[in-house]
């Protein structure tokens, strides 16, 4: 008997190294042959290219080199952000539009739709659509929070306003900024909140006039005083100018995210675009070339972005109507677009005016994150067998790779989400300090951008009309 028992024993260990050789065999070969697929044909190459597209726009945009290696990365930043001032640098024809100005109630001055991807058979992205039917009831909303940013569905219940969505670039370190360090410059009111560069210094801008003319493109802050907007942020790019689309081949080279988009057609009305993304099995979100055409076939005439990824969403009826891609729901920003029935009730909270030091903040001050930390520092304790809260990925400091060189004066500044020259510079800290803008024709300050980056550069805050 005893003998048969340790045959037994020795033959159930023999089956079990057996299956586990037939695994590590099998999974070795899987992986040879996607190696294959990815490295050595074309269809892999694009994939790779299309993957590294949408690491570029995130946090960890060093991490693209494992896809396209450190040299491919750089160059597809590079080429990227020459393309996007390109699409920025021509001048719209502001006499094509001509907004509808008869008064509207609260109930006929927006519309909220669903959308999705009808091109594929299971969509790859799904979202909300809001026409705003008067552009001159769209004010910038800032943060009435101080030493950090605010929800948009705060601002919306705050202010009184009918609907929001997120606004302008801001620095995100570890992707878990407090969203109190915009990038650019804010315009609220007809009054320049804050600016990062001289008022000559050309920025790739989204706004709006008096008038309620969309403004979109490369723009110095005197030009658009001059051209009579009040409501205005730095982000970028413009894909639609005069009714031409400016993406004429490819997706528009930055993959599929969650995206905040906006265009307004000849009659005035503005089309508020918001798609979720970073979801699978829900929504992955859309690609430039792919947002670019529904604005097309709305009939409009000019088109760009405001900030996306983990920010994008969109308030009405005083709920939020996306699912961010934040695990944490819904962010902390600095800015939103909101309509509002009366206007005029608004007027812009200045937080940062008197402040010698921006903080940008990050995991250490972000409530999620450290409720996150706290639970499984309970689990720890609590089950000695449990995996230790170490074991989850930290967020490390914004890496050397995200700096972006020195930017002339007649170029818009890097921003965040969007790609920028890839340059090793000395490590960023972790807040800024305001200071007198630069003087004219000076270039500006340098600052780490990308997704989720602490800004070093100086921005002075102001209340000055135009």
């Amino acid at each position: 008997m005893e003998t048969k028992r340790i045959t037994s024993q020795h033959y159930r260990k023999k089956v079990r190294w057996g299956w586990l050789k037939k695994t590590f065999m099998v999974l070795a070969a899987l992986g040879c042959i996607s190696s294959s697929l990815l490295f050595l044909t074309p269809w892999g190459s694009n994939l790779r290219i299309s993957l590294a597209e949408m690491v570029i726009n995130t946090q960890h945009r060093d991490w693209a080199w494992m896809l396209v290696g450190a040299e491919k990365r750089d160059d597809m930043v590079n080429k990227m952000q020459q393309q996007i001032d390109v699409w920025g640098t021509d001048k719209q024809h502001d006499g094509l539009i001509k907004p509808d100005t008869r008064k509207r109630s609260a109930s006929d001055l927006i519309k909220v739709v669903d959308i999705q991807d009808e091109n594929h058979n299971t969509p790859t992205w799904r979202g909300k659509k809001m026409y705003v039917y008067d552009p001159r009831t769209i004010r910038l909303v800032t943060t009435s929070h101080k030493q950090e940013g605010e929800k948009i569905s705060d601002m919306v219940k705050r202010t009184g306003a009918l609907a929001g969505v997120n606004g302008g670039a801001f620095d995100d370190p570890q992707g878990l900024g407090n969203g109190f360090a915009p990038i650019g410059f804010l315009m609220s009111g007809g009054e320049v909140i804050l600016t990062e560069y001289d008022g000559s210094v050309k920025q790739h801008v989204v706004g709006f006039t008096k008038k309620g003319i969309l403004k979109i493109g490369l723009y110095s802050i005197n030009e658009l005083i001059k051209d009579g907007v009040t409501e205005a942020a730095f982000w970028k790019p413009r894909i639609i100018e005069d009714g031409k689309g400016l993406i004429t081949s490819g997706d528009g080279g930055a993959g599929r995210d969650p995206r905040t988009a906006l265009c307004q057609t000849k009659n005035g009305t503005i089309i508020f675009l918001v798609i979720d993304g970073r979801q699978p099995g829900y929504s992955m979100g859309a690609t430039l070339k792919e947002v670019q055409d529904l604005f097309l076939a709305e009939g409009c005439m000019n088109a760009g972005f405001l900030d996306g990824g983990a920010s994008s969403e969109l308030v009405a009826d005083g709920k939020l109507q996306t699912k961010p891609a934040s695990r944490y729901g819904e962010r902390r920003l600095p800015d939103g677009f909101l309509v509002f029935a009366d206007p005029s009730s608004y007027k812009a909270d200045n937080m940062w005016d008197g402040l010698t030091k921006i903080d940008a903040g990050g995991a250490y001050d972000n409530p999620g994150y450290q409720q996150e930390q706290a639970k499984l520092r309970a689990k720890a304790t609590h089950s000695p067998s449990s995996p230790k809260p170490t074991a989850v990925h930290t967020p490390k400091a914004t890496s050397e790779v995200d700096k972006p060189p020195t930017i002339s004066p007649k170029s818009s500044p890097p921003i965040t989400g969007d790609p920028e020259p890839v340059k090793k510079s000395p490590t960023p800290k972790s807040s800024t300090s305001p200071s007198p803008s630069p003087a004219k024709g000076s270039a500006p300050p340098k600052h780490t951008t990308g997704s989720d980056s602490v800004n070093e550069g100086n921005i002075s805050s102001s209340s000055s009309k135009p």
